[in-house]
């Protein structure tokens, strides 16, 4: 209460008068680029990455990993992860489904800001993982976490893109996946009650103060249309970033239900993608020995490989027996080598001069086997040659993106190992004459285990010998690998019977063709006997060399 004034004799005195107030009131809208946002998995995260590729320390490339869903505070994060880096410039490879189309505007213009590069990858850890507490195994390696960073099978969907046009250079590659779709604006009604408090003077009511005293839910609804102003403002955005407006149209143009994927060149042609590179080109272990350094290659000196020092020998002193010196310990057998691709042309004298070539495929599948394939396969111009692949397994999404790549080019596959002639491709000093090494191909003792079986079924034609050695057990990833097989036209048997298997087992000739992975019982003979040129119609993967000797120089091994 406050001293009033005096009117007709009587005084007045102001009132002070509380009212409390319902009402519904429109929150702000959120914008998303998925109708399915709650579903789409955890949040991003963001945690610096150093390359475990093998012979790259003591400088190896770092960058930033970012995956997950893009919500409200995915920017705060991303800032308190650049804070730390204190001005060094990492590349962002990122793997998210979507998310918040507010929150990507801000990553973008974020990671424009610190001209940062971005491509599509993900990263697969080594020793500690980035949700992983209290792990010590990278202790003392000057880093918290190293890794592999691979294109194949990651993906930058729905408001992803957004964030992904604010990278300097921003690279995807053909074995990664981007995809836009209609943006998709949620209005949350809320239900409101607050308290305002008035005065009363002189008859007339003043209001002090207005506080809102509870707050819920009333309900919500979306629309799946893009309005004028939120197009104006991502067109704004679009061209602040330098990216052409078929982006927007692409995303006007495909209902919010689904979604469009955008082919490299498309991108390239949008300057959504400043090259058609993938995410190698940021964080393949090789790139540290470029002049002058990528910025974001660090060198710790005590990652630096130990020189080997040959044991000492005391010399003997009079009378006393010679020192013997301790035999060296055998070291741990290394893994499989990564998968080698080398042109072969069958070395029978039977065939000369006309022979059949094929692929050599061997060692272990890895993130660069695509990549490796793709470039023999660029060397070859529209020639088809078979695979003859013998592998023990590897990684699956690889293996996946490998079979896609044979699928697409419509190329036979046998499992068989080859035995070259004269001398081994892997040696320096093993020269090969017009185009590829001379071998010969034998199923006896070949196999093919695991996610090999997944790169066999990309195959046009499939075969697997009597003498060959085939395996395969659930390698996790269901959905993923069935919906593969579906694409490659192998039928469900396959996965039914991956899925009845708990440990590796070999699968019988008569059970693979059943399923659907072999096409027939043939061997690799079928492709690559000496006697297969004389057929009419000739097989692609038949060459005529005039000299009867000659056998074939091999591109570059890779």
């Amino acid at each position: 209460m406050v001293p009033g004034h005096r009117l007709n004799n009587q005084a007045w005195w102001s009132l002070g008068l509380v009212c409390l107030v319902s009402l519904f009131v429109m929150g702000h809208a959120a914008l998303a680029a998925d109708a399915r946002e709650s579903d789409l998995g955890p949040p991003m995260r963001f945690v610096v990455v150093r390359s475990n590729a093998p012979g790259c320390e003591p400088t190896c490339p770092e960058w930033i990993s970012a995956e997950g869903t893009i919500e409200a505070g995915t920017p705060a994060l991303l800032r308190r992860a650049l804070k730390k880096l204190g001005g060094r410039k990492l590349p962002v490879v990122v793997d998210s489904p979507g998310g918040n189309v507010d929150a990507a505007l801000a990553l973008g213009r974020l990671i424009r800001k610190n001209k940062l590069d971005i491509a599509v990858g993900k990263t697969r850890f080594k020793g500690c993982l980035p949700d992983e507490k209290d792990c010590t195994e990278n202790d003392g390696r000057g880093a918290r976490y190293f890794g592999t960073a691979y294109a194949d099978g990651s993906i930058c969907n729905s408001a992803c893109p957004l964030m992904f046009s604010g990278g300097v250079r921003r690279v995807v590659g053909q074995w990664a996946f981007l995809g836009v779709h209609q943006i998709t604006t949620t209005y949350v009604k809320t239900k409101l009650q607050y308290r305002t408090t008035y005065r009363v003077v002189k008859g007339k009511k003043k209001i002090i103060g207005t506080k809102v005293v509870s707050r819920k839910s009333a309900g919500s609804y979306k629309t799946y249309e893009m309005s004028k102003a939120v197009e104006k403002r991502l067109a704004a955005y679009l061209k602040e970033m330098g990216v052409g407006q078929g982006v927007l149209t692409t995303m006007k143009n495909t209902p919010a239900s689904g979604i469009h994927q955008l082919v490299p060149e498309n991108m390239l042609r949008m300057n959504l993608v400043t090259s058609l590179d993938s995410v190698d080109l940021f964080t393949a272990g090789t790139i540290c020995s470029a002049n002058p350094l990528p910025a974001n290659c660090r060198e710790i000196p005590a990652n630096k490989p130990a020189t080997p020092t040959l044991p000492t020998v005391e010399a003997p002193t009079a009378g006393s027996e010679p020192a013997e010196v301790p035999p060296a310990q055998p070291e741990i057998a290394q893994r499989e080598q990564d998968m080698r691709f080398v042109v072969v042309r069958g070395s029978n004298p039977l065939c000369n001069p006309d022979c059949p070539e094929w692929i050599s495929a061997e060692g272990a599948i890895t993130p660069q086997t695509p990549q490796k394939l793709r470039q023999l396969l660029a060397t070859l111009g529209n020639r088809r040659l078979p695979v003859v692949i013998s592998s023990r397994g590897g990684d699956l999404f690889s293996a996946l993106a490998a079979g896609r790549l044979i699928h697409e080019k419509k190329l036979d596959v046998a499992v068989a190992r080859t035995d070259f002639v004269g001398c081994d491709p892997a040696k320096a000093d093993c020269p090969a004459d017009d185009g590829a090494y001379a071998g010969l191909s034998i199923d006896a003792g070949a196999e093919c285990d695991s996610a090999c079986a997944l790169m066999l079924a990309g195959g046009a034609r499939r075969f697997v010998g009597p003498q060959a050695r085939l395996s395969l057990h659930l390698m996790g990833q269901k959905q993923v690998v069935k919906t593969y097989l579906e694409e490659m036209a192998v039928g469900p048997g396959l996965f039914t019977a991956i899925e009845r298997r708990s440990v590796e087992r070999q699968l019988e000739p008569g059970m693979m063709l059943k399923v659907g992975l072999t096409t027939g019982p043939q061997s690799v003979d079928a492709l690559t006997g000496a006697t297969i040129c004389k057929a009419s119609p000739k097989p692609d993967n038949c060459r005529m060399v005039p000299s009867p000797n000659a056998q074939a120089d091999a591109p570059a091994r890779l």
